[in-house]
């Protein structure tokens, strides 16, 4: 494994990631089939967080691929003050337990501060550690510590041979549910561009890789007070990640992208989400018979 960029990674892809089991319906690497995790950016209400996770579950069952339900009970990264976060931890985690009751699905969901690891991980199956806050010491640890898989998402400004040190930090808890995602880096002011070279590097370290298509067309900060987002890409992004082989898909969805309260321009329509699942899992299933 190179120490650097200037590396290059094998020409052929490594063997299949270890497997992570997320609980006892769903698992994701290994010879285990592609995963979709997706949902809204941040819990709106109770009755729209259950009626997406149950749509989306409906949508996952007709085209056969295991699904995790994900949105955010506190979006601590906001571009304004005065944006909306959602619910906080208490009433995100009852919201979250109602989904999972409702939908009977696994549930994603962020953390910000080590003290919501712990509790967090009372309802969440996987623990989802921000872009930005990748290389914080305190809270990889924390999340490693509760045993629950552990989602890292690759920092904007953090090449993907550097997220070894952050999987270092979970692994040092004794925990080995980790999982690892793509969400494009850095490309000037308010721009991001995805590499795909990281997802075959972040491979190298034997943890499932993930490809987030709709954090990788946002635009940071672009809409002055938010950020704005090229959501027509997100398609393309997602087939070009399963011809050169993930493990899961992620997608911010939600039913009516523009009264969204975040990520609305970046995010996949839902009436959209079973015409490009079938098409990734069709373009996957070729790759793994390689």
């Amino acid at each position: 494994m190179p120490a650097s960029g200037s590396g290059r990674p094998p020409a052929e892809p490594t063997p299949a990631p270890r497997r992570v089991a997320i609980d006892t319906r769903v698992a994701i690497g290994g010879a285990e089939p592609l995963a979709f995790i997706a949902g809204p950016c941040v819990i709106e209400s109770e009755e729209h967080a259950v009626h997406m996770a149950c749509a989306l579950a409906e949508i996952a069952r007709r085209v056969g691929i295991p699904f995790i339900f994900k949105s955010s009970f506190d979006k601590a990264n906001r571009s304004a003050l005065a944006s909306f976060r959602g619910p906080g931890l208490r009433d995100g985690l009852r919201i979250l337990r109602a989904v999972k009751e409702a939908a009977g699905v696994p549930v994603l969901s962020d953390i910000h501060e080590p003290g919501q690891a712990e509790p967090a991980s009372e309802v969440i199956d996987i623990l989802q550690i921000p872009a930005f806050l990748c290389r914080q010491t305190d809270l990889l640890v924390a999340a490693g510590r509760t045993g629950r898989a552990v989602n890292i998402k690759k920092g904007q400004f953090l090449s993907p041979w550097d997220m070894r040190h952050a999987v270092d930090k979970v692994v040092s808890t004794g925990n080995d549910k980790i999982l690892l995602t793509e969400r494009g880096t850095t490309f000037g002011y308010r721009n991001l561009v995805v590499d795909y070279r990281s997802l075959v590097v972040m491979r190298q370290l034997a943890w499932p890789v993930v490809m987030d298509a709709t954090h990788a067309v946002q635009l940071p900060g672009g809409q002055e007070d938010r950020s704005g987002g090229e959501a027509m890409f997100i398609p393309f992004l997602a087939r070009a990640a399963a011809a050169v082989g993930i493990d899961g898909l992620f997608c911010e969805v939600h039913d009516d992208p523009a009264t969204a309260k975040s990520d609305g321009p970046n995010a996949l329509d839902l009436s959209r989400v079973e015409g490009l699942l079938r098409q990734v899992v069709a373009i996957d299933a070729v790759v793994r018979r390689r």
